[in-house]
């Protein structure tokens, strides 16, 4: 998965699966959710999610083709885009050993103070790191 930092793979469980023998639609939600925090953890070295300094807005997933139980799933996570007080995620999950595009998805994070339950500016020392890591200067 070319320009993405962090790949993994998944293997899903039989709870994920619903009556048709897929996975059900909002599994895909906790894959993206699994990606994120593995990408704050390559990106920071810190597990304490209780640190992170964001909260999230909004999901959308574009379902390409269905996957089974049977299979290994691989998922990439990207941020691509920086506010002023928010970034964008970017997910693509695919079968491993086929590459079968299976779900692509995006999300929005906001910056949030919890001291005064309000967003914030999204920190320069933050934006900065997530240039880094990305390898990208022009987000």
């Amino acid at each position: 998965m070319e320009g993405f930092p962090v790949v993994f793979e998944i293997e899903p469980r039989f709870r994920d699966t619903d009556a048709m023998g897929h996975l059900n639609h909002v599994v895909y939600i906790t894959y993206f959710e699994v990606a994120r925090a593995r990408y704050w953890t390559a990106m920071t070295g810190n597990r304490d999610y209780g640190a992170v300094p964001f909260i999230f807005a909004h999901v959308s997933a574009d379902y390409r083709s269905p996957a089974f139980v049977s299979e290994i799933l691989r998922v990439g996570v990207r941020v691509s885009r920086l506010g002023n007080r928010s970034f964008d995620c970017e997910y693509r999950i695919e079968e491993a050993s086929t590459r079968r595009l299976v779900v692509e998805g995006s999300s929005v994070q906001v910056i949030y103070d919890y001291q005064r339950q309000q967003s914030a500016p999204l920190p320069d020392e933050l934006r900065q790191r997530i240039r880094r890591f990305e390898g990208r200067a022009d987000l």
